[in-house]
């Protein structure tokens, strides 16, 4: 043993920091995070396209896989084991409801509540809305440059939902994220931006357009992409679609080691849930905290390496100076 080695104990860690990034659905191309290379990244800066969720609580990680004895002889004994099912499921608690959240908490389509227009008929998911505003040239992933009477529609403070018209596409919805999938052609013309991922809210208000306080989870608009004011979110009980994201989790442990699990493929495993903490127990609990649940059960992916059927990597990089 050198001076400057010494023998490592079980990591002690404070909390799990949870990330996600878009599955490319058409395309079945999950987000690859390799630890080796990016696992020294600060924690408040992912590397893209990850996006940071912050702390969650309960993580907790359930193995699902079976295994079978294959058997000979008389008597018959183990000859060897074989995988006969490939499972396993992931669920903790978000500890903030944002719209990334709630789409990653919810097992279908996450919508935007689009403002209505003035005498709309009432809908689950909101009703006819306010006509979306065109977007001029030179929009980027914080600015929406537009008409001055098109920018004098809309207040700082406000969400907005910024992507293109929809046009009787069927499939996957939604790009980079893909928000539905349509088995049949609707009439919406607003459907692409009831349940685009690309929402943020508006910092100021200029003559020349719209300034955002964060940058569009997409980066910047499409070409045609237009603009809504965003009352809300809602999502549903029921349907058919399923939520699949890539999932990587951190625990830093107090050496600076770090362990990561990474799910290049998780899909929603259970209905919207939400979860109520008192705060305030001595006084019987009438105080609670609301927090998100969320639950998701991780599909196999091909390792190009030898091409085997996994589900998840757990990668450990060990503490400086820490023996191995």
């Amino acid at each position: 043993m050198s001076a400057g080695s010494y023998l490592a104990g079980a990591p002690v860690v404070r909390r799990v920091r949870g990330y996600f990034a878009p599955v490319n659905r058409a395309g079945s191309l999950p987000v690859i995070f390799d630890a080796a290379e990016e696992g020294g990244f600060a924690l408040d800066s992912p590397p893209a396209p990850w996006v940071s969720l912050g702390c969650i609580e309960g993580f907790a990680r359930k193995a699902g896989s079976k295994t079978a004895a294959v058997m000979t002889g008389i008597p018959a004994a183990v000859l060897e084991q074989t995988r006969e099912t490939l499972d396993a499921q992931v669920s903790f608690r978000f500890l903030s409801w944002t719209k990334l959240t709630m789409g990653l908490a919810t097992g279908s389509q996450h919508m935007n509540l689009l403002a209505t227009a003035s005498g709309a008929g009432a809908a689950g998911d909101g009703g006819i809305a306010v006509p979306a505003v065109s977007l001029q040239t030179g929009a980027t992933a914080t600015f929406l440059p537009m008409a001055a009477a098109d920018a004098a529609k809309f207040a700082a403070g406000q969400v907005v939902a910024v992507d293109v018209d929809y046009a009787g596409q069927t499939g996957y919805v939604g790009s980079p994220v893909s928000g539905a999938y349509l088995k049949a052609a609707l009439t919406d013309v607003d459907y692409v931006r009831r349940v685009t991922f690309n929402v943020a809210r508006v910092a100021s208000v200029s003559t020349t357009g719209l300034m955002l306080a964060e940058a569009l989870p997409g980066g910047v608009p499409a070409l045609g992409a237009k603009v809504q004011a965003v009352a809300g979110f809602v999502d549903r009980e029921g349907g058919s679609f399923f939520q699949e994201w890539s999932g990587l989790f951190v625990m830093e442990g107090g050496q600076g080691e770090r362990i990561f699990f990474h799910y290049p493929r998780l899909q929603a495993a259970g209905s919207a849930e939400e979860f109520a903490d008192a705060l305030d127990a001595k006084r019987g609990g009438s105080l609670q905290r609301v927090v998100l649940g969320g639950a998701f059960r991780a599909l196999p992916v091909t390792d190009p390496l030898d091409g085997e059927r996994v589900v998840c990597y757990r990668s450990f990089l060990p503490a400086v100076g820490a023996l191995v």
